[in-house]
């Protein structure tokens, strides 16, 4: 079983520099997470320059820079960038989960739910409007939450594809080994 860290510990291990978060305020920290802001960056793929979206290969992406506000239109799909900068220590894994006030209108807020141990970068988050209406997102809000889990022994860190990554950053699948049946 999984100890989920409460948010007196999360801010604690801030404090100390075991848990790295910036830039960072009190006021985001839960009774059992820590809220992350909405940073400036925007990734959409490209309908005009891909035929098919394939594992395969590189997809291309339209790039959005924006200072205050977006607009997500309905049933669209949008690449996203936390505000912050992470650095989880090896003997901790974290889960991105969205905020319910934000659900509750229709956004889906994910990451593939998953920042692994040893992980050092900003959180590309995956955002879908199943709304009927178009959603206007503010840059520098509270948009999800990570919520902080103890591994049963220390882990080997992280090393994947999105390493240091900075910005919303497109996806990598291309460049995964498969298994051979």
């Amino acid at each position: 079983m999984q100890l989920v860290l409460s948010g007196k510990t999360i801010l604690s291990k801030i404090y100390s520099k075991e848990i790295m978060v910036e830039p960072f305020t009190v006021k985001q920290i839960q009774p059992a997470s820590i809220d992350l802001r909405l940073g400036k960056h925007f990734l959409t793929i490209d309908e005009h320059k891909n035929a098919v979206v394939s594992l395969e290969s590189s997809a291309k992406y339209r790039e959005i820079k924006e200072e205050a506000k977006i607009i997500l239109p309905p049933h669209s799909f949008l690449l996203a960038t936390t505000m912050e900068t992470l650095e989880l220590p090896n003997n901790l894994t974290a889960f991105v989960e969205g905020r319910s006030s934000i659900g509750r209108l229709g956004l889906f807020i994910q990451n593939a739910g998953w920042v692994d141990p040893g992980f050092k970068g900003q959180i590309t988050l995956e955002l879908f409007n199943a709304n009927s209406l178009p959603i206007e997102l503010t840059v520098g809000r509270r948009i999800c939450q990570l919520v902080f889990a103890e591994v049963n022994e220390e882990a080997e860190p992280y090393k994947g594809k999105y390493l240091y990554q900075y910005g919303a950053t497109n996806s990598r699948i291309f460049q995964d080994v498969e298994v051979s049946k």
